[in-house]
């Protein structure tokens, strides 16, 4: 279906935005569903964000927006009202236009995270769970896996008390959870996340050392490209089985397009 003069627009923002898989997925279910919209990637920095945030509140057709790095909690302070993922995570990956002009945002990238999971033949709860990276993905995927049930959680971050305190806020949200910190060691756990952007270019650091891999463990990866990741070839190697991002994509995806009144693009 073409894009005519009435067409409903969405975008993403991040930095970098090239990386993404968004448009894609957005555009060819526009297309399936025969819906005049399109979905464009913004690529905004961390130091504009506030600038381009008035701009695009004035644009009148523009009625969703998905966050990606490093916006998932910068946004938060720039919305009107936030649903109870966003409140508790303190980061958001969706947002969309109230009646009255204002933006509401949502967190999805745990549940999303959660679901993919399940979508791959892995049932977290009753698991020991290391997750490395507690930024805005990281938090929200935290609390979903407590609430998921997972037996322990235990927490590593390269940012000086950022684990802690995501340790904190999940073990007073979810007390049935065992919740720790500590280095990036994943010998003992069933799950290993990463949560770090570690992975997205090439020559980055590996988030946990391969060594402590061991085969019966599943490895997961929120980045979903590139699809395999060094992090997921060595997992893989070590004889583990491997959950790529975009498992975490296409879950967050369609729970975001139900949120934006587009639940039929979810099929």
């Amino acid at each position: 279906m073409p894009i005519t003069g009435r067409a409903r627009l969405f975008a993403i923002l991040g930095d970098p935005v090239g990386v993404v898989r968004s448009p894609e997925w957005w555009n060819a279910a526009f297309a399936r569903a025969g819906l005049d919209a399109a979905f464009l990637p913004m690529e905004i920095a961390a130091a504009d964000l506030t600038q381009a945030w008035r701009g695009l509140t004035r644009i009148r057709n523009l009625d969703g927006i998905v966050l990606t790095m490093p916006h998932k909690q910068a946004v938060v302070p720039l919305l009107d009202a936030l649903g109870p993922m966003a409140r508790l995570s303190g980061a958001v990956n969706t947002v969309r236009r109230r009646a009255d002009g204002g933006w509401e945002g949502e967190m999805f990238d745990g549940e999303g995270f959660v679901a993919g999971l399940r979508a791959a033949g892995y049932e977290p709860a009753g698991m020991r769970v290391l997750q490395v990276g507690c930024g805005g993905a990281g938090r929200a995927i935290a609390f979903a896996l407590a609430r998921a049930g997972v037996a322990s959680l235990a927490l590593s971050d390269g940012a000086p008390g950022r684990a802690a305190a995501l340790a904190e806020a999940v073990a007073a949200a979810f007390p049935g959870c065992e919740v720790a910190t500590g280095p990036a060691d994943a010998a003992g756990c069933g799950l290993v996340v990463n949560a770090t952007p570690l992975g997205l270019r090439p020559g980055d650091a590996l988030p946990v050392e391969p060594a402590r891999l061991s085969p019966g463990q599943v490895v997961a990866d929120v980045i979903p490209n590139p699809e395999r990741t060094p992090l997921l070839d060595a997992a893989a190697a070590a004889g583990c089985d491997t959950v790529s991002g975009r498992a975490m994509f296409e879950g967050q995806a369609k729970l975001a397009a139900a949120y934006l009144g587009l639940a039929a693009l979810g099929g």
